[in-house]
């Protein structure tokens, strides 16, 4: 999983000219917020990141010391 988003990162940083690091920066978290919140995973049953991190929080939550918030929608 880390190996294809590392290979995501790369095209998207060799197929993009960047006028500044700031803007490579914002293009960077913001692709880094699509990954996590709206692509889902075959590896991880076709949920986003965010939603597996979620559902594993829900199940064992003596791992976590901080909540896993789903900040693309409101989350209740």
């Amino acid at each position: 999983m880390v190996e294809r988003f590392n290979g995501r990162i790369s095209e998207i940083v060799k197929d993009t000219r960047f006028s500044s690091s700031k803007e490579l920066k914002s293009t960077l978290k913001n692709y880094l917020k699509v990954y996590n919140y709206h692509i889902p995973q075959k590896n991880i049953e076709y949920l986003t990141p965010i939603k597996k991190l979620k559902e594993w929080q829900e199940k064992q939550p003596e791992l976590f010391k901080k909540r896993v918030y789903d900040l693309s929608r409101l989350d209740i």
